[in-house]
């Protein structure tokens, strides 16, 4: 019972600081809005429907990527918020009490996955005018992208606390994040891609995410694949993230 009250506090902390400015929550739909407003009408004419059921929209194989574009955007980079917060001796203070590391850890998670949950609804709000179709499946879908937020959350601050450092953050992150993008099919199927490049994607976890995700949204195809790697990953990050969160005696940074 402790536990779960420690996550409650951690994550009711987290969330004070996010209401204290809103406005970023709205602007971490900058990127994707561009993509659904700039990119997604040039897919009405691609054929990426082809073999799709009848009444399926370009939209519909387009959003789920979208959506899990923003999630690994909004939860990977969260590390850098930490990293203000170890400056401030926020963490350095926060080490020395009684709660929980594992709690303090997935307080931040629970935050951005609420943050996260907002957003999708937004851009979903805003898709389905333009002709995305909302199928029962979508709350299992959603509920694998919110088991992603806290997986790239984790992974996140894990990553800032055993870097400590903006300018080694930075590059780590844009270095993964770009192919680990290109080779999840996040804009397009890769079904669409040439076989050796589709072979290189299996070994990519998040494309298999991103092949669930459009499977439960579109209501065809298998999703358990997809399913079970999110999970592992989720199961996977939490453990370095508190292993990480453990660490933290000494946790100033210059």
């Amino acid at each position: 019972m402790r536990f779960f009250t420690d996550v409650w506090l951690c994550y009711a902390r987290a969330v004070r600081a996010v209401l204290r400015e809103p406005a970023w929550i709205v602007f971490g739909l900058a990127q994707p809005l561009f993509y659904l407003y700039l990119f997604g009408p040039l897919l009405e004419a691609s054929g990426v429907t082809r073999g799709l059921p009848e009444g399926t929209s370009s939209w519909d194989v387009f959003v789920p990527g979208l959506l899990v574009q923003l999630v690994i955007f909004s939860g990977g980079f969260n590390g850098f918020t930490l990293l203000s917060e170890m400056r401030a001796g926020v963490l350095e203070r926060l080490s020395v009490t009684p709660v929980s590391r594992l709690a303090m850890l997935l307080g931040r998670a629970a935050r951005d996955t609420t943050i996260v949950a907002a957003q999708v609804a937004m851009l979903i709000g805003l898709a389905i005018p333009l002709g995305l179709h909302v199928r029962p499946m979508f709350a299992v879908a959603l509920l694998v992208l919110l088991a992603l937020t806290v997986a790239l959350s984790c992974l996140g601050y894990g990553l800032a606390l055993a870097l400590r450092s903006e300018d080694a953050l930075a590059p780590v992150l844009q270095g993964v994040t770009i192919p680990v993008l290109l080779l999840s099919g996040v804009l397009l199927p890769l079904t669409f891609a040439p076989a050796w490049l589709d072979n290189v994607a299996q070994a990519n976890p998040l494309r298999h995410t991103v092949d669930a995700v459009r499977a439960l949204m579109l209501g065809s195809g298998s999703a358990l694949v997809g399913i079970l790697v999110t999970a592992g990953l989720t199961v996977l990050f939490i453990a370095f993230g508190t292993r990480r969160f453990q660490r933290t005696e000494d946790v100033r940074i210059a």
